[in-house]
């Protein structure tokens, strides 16, 4: 039985950052194993995002003509000093991504304290990335301000998965779920988007929600801005 017959996955990398593979090539793989929509979202900081922003926006462009999928260019501010993030993630949006996530404080790396929050206060960030040590300040503020919040299939970040499913579901925060892909085997498939959320102890009768509901809220949110 399928959970749900559209892939959507927001959270990816290119040989632009730490991936292996070009934009077109990534998006052309993911068309092929049934993807609705991919974000683009190269790891960058305040010298690369014009130029990734710049690149990347110029092979989504010739994916979406010709194949049937959206590809989204984005960014994903990462070790950026919090107080710096809600002014990079203007930024990105003015130079064009269509999608700004912010790297999450995860247990797995030394992402300075103080970054989930500042991330979730910034009108300009679309998703907090496996933001494993997230309170519930910040969640409550996530919810406010519409910031979805990350669970993920990337190996170490999402060990604490079950912890920001639980925090989000008290607070009423929008889950998603992404890959974080690397490589073409990070991809999304349906038995890996079930494992995920199973071990992560959300219930099935959140899947819908969370792997179809919400991608269509951040879709909508998307359309309105380019």
């Amino acid at each position: 039985m399928l959970i749900y017959r559209m892939l959507y996955d927001f959270h990816t990398h290119t040989f632009y950052s730490d991936g292996v593979l070009s934009p077109t090539e990534l998006v052309r793989r993911a068309a092929v194993k049934n993807y609705v929509a991919i974000g683009i979202t190269d790891h960058a900081g305040i010298g690369s995002m014009e130029r990734i922003i710049k690149e990347v926006s110029a092979d989504c462009e010739l994916a979406r003509s010709h194949w049937n999928i959206l590809a989204m260019p984005g960014i994903e501010l990462t070790h950026v000093p919090p107080d710096t993030i809600d002014e990079l993630a203007k930024k990105a949006k003015n130079l064009g991504a269509w999608l700004v996530v912010v790297h999450g404080e995860t247990p797995t790396e030394p992402v300075e304290e103080g970054t989930n929050l500042a991330a979730v206060k910034s009108s300009y960030v679309d998703i907090l990335a496996h933001p494993g040590h997230i309170t519930t300040e910040a969640a409550r503020l996530a919810a406010r301000n519409g910031v979805f919040l990350e669970i993920t299939t990337r190996r170490g970040h999402c060990t604490a998965n079950p912890h920001v499913a639980e925090i989000a579901v008290k607070t009423g925060a929008m889950l998603l779920l992404n890959t974080d892909s690397h490589t073409e085997d990070d991809l999304l498939s349906e038995q890996l988007a079930k494992q995920t959320l199973t071990q992560a102890g959300i219930s099935p009768r959140k899947f819908k929600s969370i792997l179809e509901l919400n991608p269509l809220k951040l879709l909508q949110r998307v359309r309105r801005i380019v």
